[in-house]
């Protein structure tokens, strides 16, 4: 999370500066969206062209899921940088935006068997298992990012600000026992490991089914 902050605020920091002193279309907001909430500047150096950059987070929440024997409790966490090129095609204020999001989209998750499982014609208690707890990514590092919205550059003074666009996704899911009984030598560890491996790629093929991330964000700017 820490570090896509320092590559967003650099980014910020560095475009503002260097043009600043020479170019009146430098455009700073305040946004909120499915990334969390952040800042976006953004330097419009023709009629029909500029760059933007973004970075949000600090957004988290609460989801359930279940399968067929356990039922998962996991918390969200989300922070992304953003930098694009953006075409304004019809020299006002609706843009197409293209370039690279720096993501960082996972979940710390905590499953809860319902039952006691029996695994190739063995049976782990709950006591045996304890809690399943580990991560799901969702999005993590530097992925493609399309867009469109609207930003009020063309013009000096206060405006709005929105912007929907998706990234992909590329699940991947990490779960362990909170006793650790797979890592011994005990009987049936060996069992519970591959169980633990099936168990991964089940949730992962449910994530698969969402290949995109939506990306929204709306809020208030300034053009100088």
């Amino acid at each position: 999370m820490m570090a896509t902050g320092v590559i967003a605020t650099l980014c910020l920091l560095g475009m503002t500066q260097a043009q600043a002193q020479d170019n009146n279309r430098i455009t700073l907001g305040a946004v909120a969206g499915t990334t969390g909430v952040g800042a976006d500047v953004a330097w419009r150096f023709t009629d029909r062209l500029g760059v933007s950059a973004r970075y949000t987070g600090g957004l988290e929440w609460n989801t359930d899921y279940s399968t067929s024997d356990v039922d998962y409790d996991g918390d969200i966490n989300l922070a992304a940088s953003k930098l694009t090129l953006d075409y304004y095609p019809f020299a006002g204020g609706f843009f197409l935006s293209a370039g690279l999001m720096l993501s960082d989209i996972d979940a710390d998750i905590v499953g809860r068997p319902r039952h006691d499982l029996n695994i190739d014609g063995r049976s782990f208690s709950a006591d045996e298992i304890g809690t399943l707890n580990g991560t799901m990514t969702l999005a993590d590092g530097v992925q493609p990012y399309a867009g469109v919205g609207w930003r009020q550059s063309h013009r000096n003074g206060f405006g709005v600000f929105a912007e929907a666009g998706v990234i992909p996704t590329d699940p991947e899911v990490s779960l362990r026992t909170s006793v650790g009984y797979e890592d011994t030598n005990l009987p049936g560890s060996g069992l519970l490991r591959q169980e633990l491996r099936r168990e991964e790629q089940r949730l992962e093929d449910e994530a698969k089914r969402w290949p995109v991330y939506p990306v929204a964000v709306i809020g208030v700017s300034y053009t100088f």
